[in-house]
């Protein structure tokens, strides 16, 4: 079987396993599991396959027109590169883990069945953006999981957190994908072509006519669907769904398809200086941002979907200083730790029966009642904080390199600008990061609360994927050398400079929010409480439905300020803007939600007293008329006859005079 064979049936396998999921999943509900893990299992043997055939060569290229269109053709075309092979790998191999864990997570949930098929028609388009060729082709995969998402975002749509939650990363994404659509109408009619390796030839040929107006609007598709700053907002709020749904959002689809979208055409934006410093400021913004509210956050899904937005912030990074190989090699090791992170969350709310950090700070002993998610939680956060040798140094130190050549001169093509602004904010999140990925492992697994009830058994199942995740999160990085060969002889090894200085800035991060953590639990334990403030140990009881992954309703609890919480101190007045996420969706409702609401008023306004009043004129007048002449159709014969005899004698009387008068 050819590469190209193989490569077509990595995307159309999840695609008919999702296809029979949706037909048997009620007539034979013992076919579903089977359905939802086997066909991206296979996915995944036959991307490595792929991978290991193409071994980081000439890219592969195959291709079909669909039909003839009378201008810019669209054809179904494969590009097998070194990047497109290994991320299929990632995404298939994301996928079914979490489809592997989602058997036990979901085991009694009753849309079982529909929320499988919708994960595996996400895993299609995914790797059809991944293996596409043609840029039409690969927008049907875009615009896929972006219904995909929504319907995953609102799997429970019984709460209104769910509903609205989809609804806005809907609305949000689709957004961004208005200025994206007529981004990439405009590259066509620049280039001549849908083909992505036509444009980069065009490209390289100096064939692009408005090179900054193209990037911009692709710019906004790319910050839209990886959650760039400012369209991230809908990120956080998507958390209301599965979180076996979260770790594939965040980890291999999605919001990766933005990163991977701009490292394949890293040359279209490399050709305007502009877009890369635009998209330089985009990355420190988001960076920087993201580490700040992850650090105020409770809930921990929120923690880590702003962590996911800032280390997206890196990999757009390292494309803002025109460096691919980096951008790529972190969205691997990201992949790995993060769908790691969220799986463990996962494991954890469903021991304690909560998302909040605060209750389970309060409950304690989930080192211990949850030793699977401790140890494997662990390993992903230290790779999260970018602690050597945890993979997650080796490519943030990618990023960092890059951006220091940039700053210092050492590369043509990227401004340097872009760079001391991309290895600054780098630098500073570093810390930050360090900081929030503390406070969490602090928060979650060393309370000081008295032991409750575990909510249930875990399946094995879910542990078992835990550790699987957790050897690539330990050693992926290590890799640096070979992937390096499989990008096209890229270097990706660490930088004496940035390593020593993110390493020891991460260090400072950790110890100093450990050290406020030990000074906050100290003052908690020694703070008087009032007659009417809970003890630890009868504080309210954690919400039922475990499983959900939802908030639990914790009355008063939640609300309250945790003086144990020494994100409190660490951020000081900036703690409650950060908590609420800089208030962007305030700003948000006043610019976009409002105007539009009150346009909305002012069309249903004059719709209804305008326009309707002249279609309303429009019709009394004829029914007047109608009205009149109704009048003189009485029915009867005799005023008919009269009426006749009348208008014959007046007709006789008028002929008289006229002839007198000619006389």
């Amino acid at each position: 079987m050819t590469t190209t064979t193989l490569a077509v049936l990595v995307p159309v396998l999840p695609l008919l396993g999702a296809l029979a999921g949706l037909a048997l999943g009620r007539v034979a509900p013992g076919f579903v599991r089977p359905l939802a893990v086997l066909p991206p299992l296979a996915a995944t043997v036959l991307a490595a396959l792929v991978a290991a055939r193409q071994h980081g060569g000439p890219a592969i290229d195959a291709a079909t027109e669909l039909t003839p269109t009378g201008s810019v053709p669209v054809e179904l075309a494969l590009h097998l590169d070194g990047f497109a092979v290994v991320v299929a790998v990632l995404v298939a191999a994301v996928a079914t883990c979490v489809q592997l864990y989602s058997t036990g997570y979901l085991r009694e949930d009753p849309r079982y069945p529909s929320y499988a098929a919708l994960v595996s028609l996400f895993t299609s388009a995914m790797l059809l953006v991944v293996y596409s060729g043609d840029l039409i082709v690969l927008l049907v995969g875009w615009e896929v999981m972006g219904i995909c998402s929504y319907f995953l975002v609102g799997h429970y749509w019984e709460t209104p957190e769910a509903r609205s939650a989809s609804l806005k990363a809907f609305l949000v994404t689709k957004l961004g994908d208005v200025p994206f659509l007529i981004g990439l109408f405009a590259l066509a009619a620049d280039t001549g072509s849908f083909r992505i390796t036509r444009i980069l030839d065009a490209v390289g040929n100096g064939g692009l006519d408005h090179p900054t107006l193209i990037a911009l609007l692709l710019l906004a598709g790319v910050a839209g669907k990886s959650a760039q700053f400012p369209l991230h907002i809908w990120l956080p709020d998507a958390m209301a769904g599965p979180t076996p749904v979260s770790a594939l959002i965040h980890a291999a689809t999605m919001v990766a398809a933005g990163v991977y979208f701009v490292a394949r055409l890293l040359p279209v934006f490399a050709a305007s200086a502009a877009a890369l410093v635009v998209l330089a400021v985009m990355a420190a913004v988001t960076m920087a941002g993201s580490a700040l509210a992850a650090l105020a956050q409770d809930d921990i899904k929120r923690v880590l979907a702003y962590s996911t937005i800032g280390q997206l912030g890196y990999m757009t990074a390292a494309l803002a200083v025109a460096d691919r190989s980096a951008a790529v090699f972190h969205l691997l090791t990201h992949g790995a730790f993060k769908a790691l992170l969220f799986l463990a969350a996962g494991a954890l709310i469903h021991a304690a029966g909560t998302n909040s950090l605060t209750a389970m700070a309060r409950t304690g002993a989930l080192r211990t009642r949850a030793a699977d998610a401790y140890w494997t939680m662990t390993v992903a956060l230290l790779a999260l904080a970018a602690l050597p040798p945890f993979s997650g140094f080796f490519s943030k130190e990618a990023v960092l390199g890059a951006a220091e050549r940039a700053a210092t001169g050492h590369t043509e093509a990227a401004p340097a600008v872009a760079g001391w602004i991309v290895l600054t904010a780098g630098l500073a999140t570093a810390l930050l990061t360090a900081a929030y990925a503390t406070r969490l492992w602090l928060r979650a697994f060393h309370g000081q609360g008295a032991e409750r009830p575990v909510h249930g058994p875990q399946p094995l199942v879910m542990n078992v994927i835990l550790w699987v995740l957790a050897a690539p999160s330990l050693a992926l990085g290590l890799a640096y050398g070979v992937l390096g060969d499989w990008f096209g002889g890229a270097s990706l090894a660490p930088t004496l400079t940035t390593s020593v200085l993110a390493t020891g800035l991460a260090l400072v991060g950790g110890l100093v929010t450990y050290g406020t953590w030990r000074h906050t639990t100290a003052l908690a334990a020694a703070r008087p409480r009032g007659p009417l403030e809970p003890q630890p140990e009868s504080e309210a009881e954690m919400a039922t439905e475990a499983l959900t992954g939802h908030a639990p309703d914790d009355g008063d609890l939640a609300e309250r300020p945790d003086p144990a919480d020494p994100g409190r101190l660490l951020l000081g007045p900036l703690h409650r803007h950060a908590a609420a996420g800089f208030h962007l969706d305030a700003a948000a409702r006043t610019l976009f939600v409002r105007p539009t609401l009150a346009a909305a008023r002012l069309a249903a306004f004059l719709d209804r007293e305008v326009v309707e009043t002249y279609v309303r004129a429009g019709a009394a007048v004829p029914r007047l008329l109608g009205a009149a002449v109704r009048k003189s159709q009485t029915g009867n014969a005799q005023t008919y006859l009269t009426v006749l005899l009348a208008g014959a004698l007046v007709l006789a009387v008028a002929a008289v005079l006229v002839t007198a008068a000619g006389a």
